[in-house]
C-alpha cells in the first residue's frame, strides 16, 4: 500500500525528474494504486539514447528518493509518438543504509 510518505516521496522524485530532464522528457502521475502509479512521459526525448530509457530513469530517481520501485509495463499509445506510458510497481521505501565506524 503507498501510504502518505511513499506519495509525497513519489512527487518529488517526479519533480526531479522533471528538473533535470525537461523538455526532451516531462513526467506527469497519471494515477496511484495500492502498489503501482503509472506515469505519462512527454516530449522530444532524445531518441538515440532509446525512449524506454527515458521511463526506466524514474526507477532511479524514486531510489534516490528513498522509494524502492521496478517498471512493471512500458506502454507506446497507439498514434502518440510524443508520449510513452511507464507503470511502476512501488515496493515500499528503501531501507537506511547506515556506514559503518570499522
Amino acid at each position: 500500500m503507498i501510504d502518505e510518505e511513499v506519495r509525497r516521496r513519489i512527487m518529488e522524485a517526479i519533480k526531479t525528474y522533471n528538473r533535470f530532464r525537461s523538455p526532451e522528457a516531462r513526467a506527469e502521475l497519471v494515477s496511484i494504486g495500492d502498489d503501482k502509479i503509472t506515469v505519462r512521459f512527454t516530449g522530444s526525448f532524445c531518441e538515440t539514447c532509446g525512449i524506454r530509457d527515458w521511463v526506466e530513469d524514474l526507477v532511479y530517481v524514486l531510489e534516490d528518493h528513498g522509494v524502492e520501485a521496478e517498471l512493471a509495463a512500458y506502454i507506446e499509445p497507439p498514434g502518440d509518438e510524443d508520449s510513452r506510458i511507464g507503470v511502476f510497481r512501488i515496493k515500499g521505501l528503501l531501507k537506511e543504509k547506515t556506514v559503518s565506524s570499522e
